[in-house]
């Protein structure tokens, strides 16, 4: 099982209080601290030089490229921060199946932080409304693409769960 909770904010803050941990999770954790800017892709196929925050400059904001140090130079930054909690009991694969999600988590969030950074003459002028449809289509047409009927997947039962208005929830078993 994966449990994923996530919550973003403009300003940095700690993962203590944005998380709302509790002492025990803050015993147990692992912060991994992803920079768009300098951490590499492990998959190359998936590095594009335009999608490249040391390379490109938005031409709405003039934001970028980002040098060292960009996350205390440049304000305001958006800040995400995600507990991944991952559980997989079957003896002897246990630890290196959890390994391999949490990089390959890692890697999906690099990637799609980069992305949205690059993206962003794309997306800057959206209202939330916008946002929203533009979600909401984007899962539709995936979901075509994939056949997918938002029931079953090869006739397993997928759940997502998604919070309006709260830190985002994703529980897929």
């Amino acid at each position: 099982m994966v449990l994923t909770k996530e919550y973003r904010i403009c300003m940095p803050l700690s993962c203590e209080e944005s998380l709302k941990l509790t002492p025990d999770q803050l015993k147990h954790r692992l912060v991994d601290d992803i920079d768009i800017a300098f951490d590499e892709l492990s998959n190359k196929k998936h590095y594009k030089k335009e999608e490249d925050p040391k390379f490109f400059t938005s031409k709405k904001t003039n934001r970028g490229c980002l040098v060292e140090g960009w996350r205390d130079m440049d304000k305001p930054i958006m800040c995400s921060y995600k507990l991944v909690d991952v559980s997989f009991e079957v003896w002897g694969l246990q630890t290196k199946v959890e390994e391999f999600i949490h990089r390959s988590i890692r890697d999906i969030l690099l990637l799609g932080h980069r992305q949205a950074f690059a993206w962003i003459d794309e997306w800057h002028d959206m209202s939330l409304d916008d946002v929203r449809m533009y979600e909401h289509n984007t899962h539709q047409e995936t979901n075509k693409k994939l056949n997918i009927n938002n029931k079953t997947v090869n006739g397993n039962c997928n759940t997502i769960t998604i919070f309006e208005n709260q830190p985002s929830v994703a529980i897929l078993d």
